[in-house]
């Protein structure tokens, strides 16, 4: 592991020594796993924000998914 420094408000240390008693483990085992989870949240959130548009909007042809390389030459003219 790096050993690295952060500044918290004291609300947060507070917040964050009574989570790491509460679980019986050491602050920094649960600042790793807040970090863990909020990168996680934010991959996820980036996925469903992604998978929230497809099949939302229409091309007007049926056989894009097959002559994809012809639609995109006619679209961007390649």
């Amino acid at each position: 592991m790096i050993r690295t420094q952060i500044q918290l408000t004291d609300a947060q240390l507070g917040s964050v020594r009574r989570a790491a008693s509460e679980r019986g483990v050491s602050v920094a085992a649960v600042i790793r796993q807040l970090v863990d989870e909020g990168l996680r949240t934010d991959h996820d959130a980036r996925w469903a924000r992604a998978l929230a548009v497809v099949g939302k909007y229409r091309s007007g042809t049926t056989t894009t998914s097959v002559d994809h390389d012809a639609v995109l030459d006619e679209v961007y003219g390649q």
